[in-house]
Formats: C-alpha cells, structure tokens, sequence
C-alpha cells in the first residue's frame, strides 16, 4: 500500500502559498460534528492536529465510521464535484484544529491559476484512489476473515 498523500504538503510552493492565502484557521471540539452526508458541501479543511471520524449512517440511530483522519489529512472532497452535497458524514474524535477553505473562493482561484486547480485537482485524485485503495484492502481482510470463521 502506498503512503498517504497530504495536501499541503504534495502541493508545488507557489501552489500551496496562493491556496494558504485562502485558509482560515477553525476547531472543533471533540464529538462536534462537522458535516452530514447529503448536506450542501460548500468547504474543505486540512487537519492540522486531532482526529476526525468519517462516518455512514446505516439506521436512522447508528454510524458506521469508514475512516479516520489526522493531522495533514484532507477533509472533504465533495465541494469539488457536483452535485456538491457530502457523500460522508464527519465528527471531531477528538479536539480538533484545521484549515478550512471555502470551496467556491478555491475554485474561483482555480479558473485564475489554471496550474494550481490542476495540481490541486491532481493531489485531491491522488488522496481519493489512496483511500479507496485503503477501504479496499480493509474490505477484502474482512471478507477473508469471515470467509474463514466456521459457522
């Protein structure tokens, strides 16, 4: 398995001090949560220390979580592809402190320095196919597991 590509730090220097300029430094405290799947995704947040939970409601009372995130990681992608609605829901695991960036400002910076939205476009495919390629190693231990286990 791959390392985990994190935002900042993939970005070219140039790339990532034009995109820094956008970030607003926020926290959440712990069990906050951030977003719900199927709400407006308007914004994304680099992690800079604490955990986030992302999460799947399965009933109308219960979360699974689907993944963890920490300090360096991207939270959020779908303020990036339309419908622009999340696909996850997120809570703080613990107390967190992130960059938070308002996705139509970035997209907007996008258009003007076609070189940053491609390399942040880029980065932000590189971090999904990291984690899809994470989800997938973890679904497939599950399935041996189970495939194991008398009944």
């Amino acid at each position: 398995m791959t390392k985990a590509i994190k935002l900042l730090t993939a970005l070219p220097r140039a790339q990532r001090e034009r995109l820094m300029e956008l970030a607003e430094e926020v926290s959440f405290p712990e069990d906050t949560r951030i977003f719900e799947a199927g709400g407006v995704a308007d914004r994304f947040w680099v992690i800079r220390s604490g955990a986030v939970s992302l999460d799947q409601q399965v009933t109308s009372h219960q979360h699974v979580t689907v993944a963890t995130l920490g300090a360096g990681d991207l939270l959020g992608w779908s303020w990036l592809f339309p419908p622009y609605e999340w696909d996850f829901g997120a809570v703080a695991f613990s107390n967190v402190r992130a960059y938070e960036f308002d996705g139509p400002s970035v997209l907007g910076v996008c258009v003007e320095d076609p070189l940053l939205g491609l390399s942040l476009v880029r980065t932000v495919a590189e971090i999904l196919a990291h984690r899809l390629e994470t989800t997938r190693g973890k679904l497939m231990d599950q399935y041996a597991i189970r495939r194991t286990t008398p009944l």
